[in-house]
């Protein structure tokens, strides 16, 4: 997967939207009126608090932000990175460039740098890879679909995840983003999954950890000099 990071590009990660934590169809709204502006969206993962394409009941929940997703993507080039609580997206997003997390990171370029992007949830232990697969995998969530009377498996799911606490903040962020970058080779490593909202430089390459969008009310912009955007 290559492709060029435009120049008033915006990265948006983390959102983990539900009825507390709004932030994502604030955003989403903005854009849609113009009172934010880009040609290009990149949206890191993990932005329901929970969604697959095969989820009825998360589908009916979120329909609002699905909807506008659409929408913008008939004017807006978006880049949706599955993260580990949204994927299976590609049919609910016909023309939102879908990359699933065995196709990450995808490896892009801002103007003369070398730039891969993933939404975080990578080079992580085999048991890990495999509960990734075996979760994603469409006959299984479809047949649990089909178990889900009255929802009641959803919303097991959806209230379990709105009483977690995910915004921290690391002690040791430049030691972990160290690690992060002997993964990659780009000169730009990006990504979300983390709730960081910091930026890391040694002599050979910068990493990114895009801030949560519902922890932080901010977006990540390349081009203001590595700075964020608060909403």
């Amino acid at each position: 997967m290559y492709l060029k990071i435009k120049d008033d590009a915006i990265f948006v990660a983390d959102a983990h939207y539900n009825e507390k934590k709004t932030q994502f169809l604030t955003f989403l709204k903005k854009l849609d009126s113009g009172v934010i502006r880009t040609s290009q969206l990149f949206l890191m993962g993990d932005m329901f608090d929970f969604i697959s394409g095969e989820s009825e009941y998360f589908i009916n929940r979120n329909n609002d932000l699905i909807e506008l997703i659409n929408k913008l993507s008939k004017i807006i080039e978006i880049v949706y990175l599955e993260g580990n609580h949204d994927y299976n997206m590609n049919m609910l997003f016909p023309q939102v460039l879908v990359i699933k997390r065995e196709n990450q990171p995808i490896t892009t370029k801002y103007k003369e740098n070398s730039v891969e992007i993933a939404h975080g949830d990578i080079f992580t232990p085999w048991h890990y890879d495999l509960y990734c697969k075996i979760i994603r995998n469409h006959s299984l969530l479809v047949f649990l679909n089909m178990l889900d009377f009255n929802y009641f498996i959803s919303k097991k799911i959806y209230y379990t995840l709105i009483k977690k606490e995910i915004c921290f903040k690391m002690k040791n962020f430049n030691e972990f983003a160290k690690k992060r970058l002997s993964n990659y080779k780009s000169d730009i490593v990006i990504e979300g999954h983390f709730h960081q909202g910091k930026t890391y430089k040694d002599d050979k390459q910068l990493y990114v950890n895009v801030p949560s969008l519902c922890c932080e009310d901010s977006y990540f912009r390349l081009n203001k000099v590595f700075t964020k955007e608060d909403l």
